[in-house]
């Protein structure tokens, strides 16, 4: 079994990142970009995000096959202890835990940072997400219908919360 390592992201992350998300933002509804960010632009929402909220990478055998990050869920002063996650994981990292590692970890660090309560939205359908944010916890609170257009149709986001 390989060696699962679960660290905080470091803008120098940017790249191996970006590889991870590219596919889930140009071959999937999952993402509601349109354009994959680079590796420039992954840095930054590292050093930008990291130092409010948090952004953790799991590596197996050295390699970064995952990671997971939170963000500040609305501008507004009385949101500030509230946070929307997201966790992404390359093929050659899934079913083996990694979400669910990764989540438990940003957890922590978003706890010791006064972080309540934490969000996901999840672009429907995608039963594996659902799966593994109820798994973690968190409980659905609603759907926002046809709210994104992406590959040729409307599509749904569902959201889940969990208080830490």
């Amino acid at each position: 079994m390989a060696a699962l390592h679960i660290r905080d992201a470091h803008p120098a992350d940017g790249a191996a990142l970006a590889a991870i998300y590219a596919p889930f933002v140009t071959e999937t509804w999952v993402s509601f970009e349109t354009d994959a960010p680079d590796a420039a632009e992954m840095s930054a929402r590292i050093a930008s995000n990291g130092r409010t909220h948090a952004w953790v990478v799991a590596e197996l055998d050295g390699d970064i096959a995952g990671y997971a990050y939170a963000s500040p869920h609305r501008v507004r002063a009385a949101y500030s202890t509230s946070a929307d996650i997201a966790v992404y994981v390359a093929p050659h990292g899934q079913n083996m835990g990694l979400g669910r590692a990764l989540y438990t970890a940003l957890f922590d660090r978003l706890r010791a940072r006064s972080i309540h309560a934490v969000f996901a939205g999840i672009a429907l359908p995608n039963p594996a997400s659902i799966a593994l944010h109820e798994a973690m916890g968190m409980t659905p609170v609603g759907i926002y219908r046809e709210v994104g257009w992406k590959l040729d149709g409307w599509r749904d986001v569902g959201w889940w919360q969990r208080l830490l």
